[in-house]
């Protein structure tokens, strides 16, 4: 690998390293999107649609789709089908690129091994349970960093930034929001660089 392939930070390099091997195993060039859903089958994940999900009231289920939509984006069942697969179930409200995201980091927390996290009732009220999720820091860094270097690898970006596209431009190619391309951009320390090309772009064209 060369200085061109992977970001600063011994760190960073190594998220970029996992997130390579994925492309990898999925034959995708660097420079190409990377389809979450088809790599989630190689997890084996199934991937369900939320309105298959029975048991739900539909208090419940007005919670989830309206005044807490924006807290939850998705997560896996820890418990496997009896075939192997565990169940994922992605937020209906939220746009593609913004799924790809949460799916992608689904898929590497089973990539890279991590204990799956368990809900637990942490404080009860008159009204019922209070639910907390346990949370191991560590891991959903690695998953949800390692996931956004699949999405938008580092040489690619690299590219694309020193050639003036914009956070959109390069987050429509990759399908992803414009938010996780410049999230890519921040801890790759390609930002500075990235402004410094649109500086001179809009100098040029003045």
């Amino acid at each position: 690998m060369t200085s061109l392939q992977l970001p600063p930070g011994e760190k960073w390099r190594q998220f970029e390293l996992y997130a390579l091997g994925f492309r990898d195993f999925a034959g995708v060039r660097p420079d190409v999107p990377l389809d979450p859903f088809r790599l989630a089958r190689f997890a084996n994940l199934l991937v369900v649609n939320f309105d298959e999900i029975k048991g739900l009231t539909e208090e419940a289920r007005d919670h989830l789709l309206g005044a807490a939509s924006e807290k939850w984006s998705g997560g896996a069942c820890s418990v496997p089908l009896p075939d192997g697969r565990k169940i994922v179930i992605l937020n209906p409200n939220h746009g593609r690129m913004r799924t790809n995201a949460t799916l992608m980091e689904e898929v590497s927390h089973v990539f890279l091994g991590h204990r799956p996290s368990r809900l637990k009732v942490v404080a009860e009220t008159e009204s019922g349970q209070k639910v907390s999720r346990e949370y191991r820091k560590a891991d959903e860094e690695a998953a949800y960093a390692t996931g956004a270097a699949a999405l938008v690898p580092y040489s690619a970006l690299r590219r694309f930034v020193l050639e003036g596209q914009t956070s959109t431009q390069i987050a429509k190619h990759f399908r992803v929001s414009r938010e996780l391309v410049e999230y890519r951009m921040k801890v790759t320390r390609l930002w500075r660089t990235y402004h410094a090309s649109r500086t001179r772009k809009i100098d040029i064209f003045e």
